[in-house]
């Protein structure tokens, strides 16, 4: 009987190793960085429009250069964020920019340049994954992630709560929602990806951004569901063009 017992134990530990090693959230988020294309973002220089600014990332295995390049009524501004900071320059002549703003202008510019290539970056030290659980939206299973981000450079909006939901089956990143901080409490936003094309191996995305008509009482984790009762509003269109890799 004991005998019995025993490998009834010993093939339960295994099982149970088995569905963790399924459901690692870092063995989803590798995936999903995989079919992303991330291999080739680590090493590329992406150019492409958004609303009426221009965009370009160069990354060179952990050094980056992510600029953004606009026009008031009679200047041309160019902000870029580097590993050495963040600098300003308008008509090509480098400006000095007020303490309080350099956070703003530098998270503006990342924020762009992050939501791009996602999920790219979610291998950076200061990012924490948690599986939740395996959901089914719209009728298509997802592994549902969490993301949270140490202090320690996670940058100012370190705070900030993202969910993955990550296709069971394509390990396509298809919903991602996330949590911030506002003048007046918690912002909440969710966003679903489409128009899916790959340039030069990589994959991008639009997205239809959504928010919930009262964030009062819910977190980032509960979107999935005001989303499949049709509880979200949508808040705007997120959309890139004239994508280009930069030989």
């Amino acid at each position: 009987m004991k005998k019995h017992f025993l490998l009834f134990t010993v093939a339960m530990f295994f099982l149970s190793c088995e569905k963790e090693k399924e459901f690692s959230a870092q063995e989803i988020v590798d995936k999903t960085i995989e079919v992303t294309g991330g291999d080739k973002i680590k090493n590329a220089t992406i150019a492409f429009d958004f609303r009426d600014k221009h965009y370009k990332a160069t990354r060179n295995n952990g050094l980056f250069k992510l600029e953004r390049t606009f026009k008031d009524s009679i200047n041309t501004i160019r902000d870029v964020l580097s590993n050495e900071g963040f600098q300003r320059y308008i008509n090509n002549e480098i400006v000095k920019v007020s303490d309080t703003m350099v956070p703003k202008y530098a998270a503006s510019v990342n924020s762009v340049h992050y939501f791009s290539v996602l999920p790219y970056g979610l291998n950076d030290a200061a990012v924490n994954k948690k599986y939740i659980e395996k959901v089914t939206v719209k009728g298509k299973p997802y592994h549902k992630i969490e993301i949270t981000f140490n202090q320690e450079g996670g940058g100012e909006d370190f705070e900030d709560i993202f969910v993955y939901w990550v296709n069971a089956e394509t390990y396509k990143t298809e919903y991602i929602a996330y949590s911030y901080h506002e003048n007046h409490g918690i912002g909440l936003r969710f966003r679903e990806a489409n128009n899916e094309r790959y340039v030069s191996g990589i994959r991008f995305v639009d997205y239809t951004n959504y928010k919930p008509e009262n964030s009062t009482s819910i977190s980032a984790l509960d979107l999935d569901d005001l989303f499949e009762k049709n509880q979200l509003q949508i808040v705007s269109k997120i959309n890139l063009k004239h994508i280009r890799l930069i030989p």
